[in-house]
């Protein structure tokens, strides 16, 4: 369907970081990708001659990024997303670098809105779960200006009276 090249197009991570080989699968509220770097010794996320099961949260937030780049507009860029928190995860393995074969990466929208998506997230090998969890997702938080003046909010806005000035 979409390759590696594809993916590494449109998704922030470059070259041994991007981790998932193609795209499997997708629709407007699901991804399926693939993955076979998790055996390579060369893996940039390996600690101590290893790959955690706990990495496997970054291929899930790749394959939300690319969710988001298969449904950006073709004519303009997707959208940057920042990995705000995971909940629920459940770990199944302790280790990633020892499953031959590729892993099956698996992010499904639950909700989501202009700014913020929650996602359902997996990785699976060979049928047998991995790992699993859920994820936020804020979007574009980069141009977002912050919400904390110390003032309480007037009409849901936040007055910002920006910096303070020190009295003499």
């Amino acid at each position: 369907m979409f390759d590696r090249a594809w993916i590494a197009a449109r998704i922030p991570h470059q070259g041994s970081m991007c981790l998932l080989d193609g795209v499997v699968d997708w629709s407007p509220d699901h991804v399926l990708c693939r993955a076979t770097g998790h055996t390579d010794p060369a893996n940039p996320l390996r600690a101590d001659g290893r790959l955690g099961a706990a990495c496997g949260i970054e291929y899930a937030a790749q394959a939300m990024a690319v969710h988001g780049a298969l449904l950006a507009a073709a004519d303009e860029p997707p959208r940057q997303g920042y990995l705000t928190s995971v909940r629920s995860v459940a770990l199944q393995v302790d280790r990633l670098d020892d499953l031959p074969g590729e892993l099956a990466v698996r992010a499904e929208r639950l909700s989501g809105d202009g700014n913020t998506l929650l996602y359902q997230f997996s990785l699976e090998h060979a049928g047998r779960r991995l790992l699993d969890g859920r994820a936020a997702v804020v979007l574009d938080a980069a141009g977002h200006r912050p919400v904390f003046s110390g003032q309480p909010p007037v009409d849901g806005k936040n007055p910002d009276p920006g910096p303070r000035k020190e009295s003499a």
